[in-house]
């Protein structure tokens, strides 16, 4: 199940993200929070001691029942959409896949390229564009 926090008036359709979070069977619940720029780069400053705005944050918790948290910035995916000329909710997608991905041990700055393959073969399940990590190379 995803809980979700929504800081924004962005209309959020669970349905899909619970497919995608179904897709790898597993029974945790996930909190997500949708929030602005502002709210994300105080938030990558306390945990990660950056000063600057990100697009998604990710933050796993170690319970039975609860994965974690993954955090979404509007302004980014806004931002993003225009720029790579697809659907506002696409875009949000490919972040929530992302964040899901590093809950799940996912790290594509250590890993091998695991994550990326695991990224591709979600997007092309669910017919979604070009993925966050596939795009920057």
């Amino acid at each position: 199940m995803i809980e979700i926090d929504n800081l924004t008036d962005f209309e959020i359709e669970v349905e899909f993200l619970e497919k995608i979070s179904n897709y790898f069977a597993n029974s945790k619940d996930i909190e997500l929070i949708v929030c602005n720029s502002e709210y994300i780069k105080d938030l990558n400053k306390k945990h990660r001691k950056k000063d600057k705005s990100t697009d998604v944050l990710s933050f796993g918790i170690q319970d039975f029942l609860v994965l974690g948290s993954i955090v979404i910035n509007i302004d980014e995916v806004k931002s993003k959409a225009s720029f790579y000329k697809h659907s506002f909710y696409n875009e949000f997608c490919l972040l929530f896949i992302h964040g899901l991905l590093h809950l799940l041990g996912y790290d594509h700055e250590k890993d091998f390229g695991e994550m990326r393959n695991k990224e591709e073969e979600i997007i092309k399940h669910f017919d979604l564009p070009t993925s966050l990590i596939v795009r920057q190379v």
